[in-house]
């Protein structure tokens, strides 16, 4: 019954790369397409974010290449893991470039789908749920609520060289999108607040962080803009995580669906 569920799925070619969202943590988020995926690769080259249980999914025999990429943490760099997916395919193997999340949302898919192009690789996207998304719902926050915001900005806490994004335009987005989601921004949370309250938001605003989203380590710490590095510290906290800043944090008290084990830490003035 297993392998008839993925009759009439697309076959991946010798040469070729797919370039594959693993969502943000529970395996059981994985679609279809990237389970059939896992199955047939020769290689798959994967980040740290990619769940240990997704990968016991590959067929005996496939190669698991270790890629890194986390923020602050040692990994290859972006230009290598580029090429090597070229190397793999050039020497006619099925390669699977596993993601956390989704590739093309903060996720440099997009850089090695433009290396693929460049050395005329012929590759597929398979999009997957990403943690602004996925990982919220996990801590019963919705990114919309249409009695609170028709908007949501999604945005990353640092650039290439680690720091706050200066492209950014922090006065605009503070006051035009009543929900933001933030990836990467745990390191520059001290930064990026006062940056938003400079800008016209509500120091008492309510902002979640979620670490681990999806997984049975999920710690959800609800605080506000003014208290959020004081109340992380104390917390304790770290990477990876999302940042969610808006109303919508509220909902929680009342959609927290996730069992027991997921940790919600309160924090002071939210």
């Amino acid at each position: 019954m297993a392998d008839e569920l993925f009759e009439g799925l697309p076959a991946m070619q010798p040469g070729s790369v797919w370039l594959v969202g693993a969502g943000p943590g529970d395996p059981g988020l994985l679609t279809m397409h990237a389970v059939n995926a896992i199955r047939q690769a020769d290689v798959v080259v994967h980040d740290a974010l990619v769940n240990a249980n997704c990968l016991k999914l590959v067929k005996p025999g496939a190669v698991l290449e270790y890629a890194g990429k986390r923020g602050g943490k040692p990994s290859a760099k972006q230009g290598d893991i580029s090429l090597r997916l070229v190397e793999l395919a050039k020497q006619g193997k099925k390669v699977l470039r596993l993601k956390g999340g989704d590739p093309f949302v903060f996720g440099r898919g997009g850089e090695e789908a433009l290396m693929l192009v460049r050395h005329n690789i012929p590759f597929r996207v398979v999009p997957g749920i990403t943690a602004g998304i996925g990982g919220l719902a996990y801590a019963g926050i919705p990114v919309t609520h249409r009695d609170v915001n028709h908007i949501v900005t999604f945005l990353t806490g640092h650039d290439s060289n680690g720091i706050v994004p200066d492209r950014i335009d922090w006065p605009s987005i503070a006051k035009g999108s009543p929900v933001i989601v933030m990836y990467m921004a745990m390191k520059h949370i001290a930064t990026i607040t006062q940056r938003l309250i400079e800008a016209g938001r509500k120091p008492q605003e309510p902002v979640a962080i979620v670490c681990n989203a999806t997984t049975e380590q999920q710690q959800v710490l609800v605080t506000s803009l003014a208290n959020a590095e004081k109340d992380l510290i104390v917390a304790g906290l770290s990477p990876p995580a999302i940042v969610v800043v808006g109303d919508v944090v509220s909902l929680r008290q009342t959609l927290d669906w996730m069992p027991p084990v997921n940790v919600s830490i309160a924090a002071s003035d939210v």
